[in-house]
């Protein structure tokens, strides 16, 4: 009994990191995620080390953790892995309000945000 195994969405070649409900808006997360898209992984690796932004922590241990994938789950070479993919999704919103004079209510929006990376690994060039 049980459930069907499901089809791969992805290639052999490929892997993929999901990371949901990231406390940042998804405007300032792509700008993350737009500086790591079709690079090596090494040379993501050290944008996001160096990088000054708040959230570059977390898009790296998401890429991390895709690189993590590939190497344990589908047995790819990590020296050949580039990020083929870095996409950012909208989750929700939390909505908090404050007072303000005359009676009026100031409205605040925590948005939050989801990051999909996905690496696969270069085709040998001879």
């Amino acid at each position: 009994m049980g459930k069907a195994a499901r089809e791969r969405t992805l290639a052999d070649t490929e892997a993929r990191a999901v990371v949901n409900a990231i406390r940042v808006s998804p405007q300032k997360l792509n700008l993350v995620a737009a500086m790591i898209r079709g690079k090596a992984v090494g040379a993501a690796l050290n944008d996001l080390t160096f990088s000054r932004r708040r959230i570059s922590d977390t898009v790296k241990k998401a890429l991390e953790s895709a690189v993590a994938n590939a190497e344990n789950n589908h047995q790819l070479d990590v020296d050949r892995l580039y990020v083929k993919e870095a996409y950012v999704g909208k989750a929700f919103v939390m909505k908090r309000f404050r007072p303000r004079a005359r009676g009026r209510v100031g409205k605040i929006q925590k948005p939050f945000s989801n990051l999909t990376i996905v690496v696969r690994e270069r085709e040998e060039t001879e």
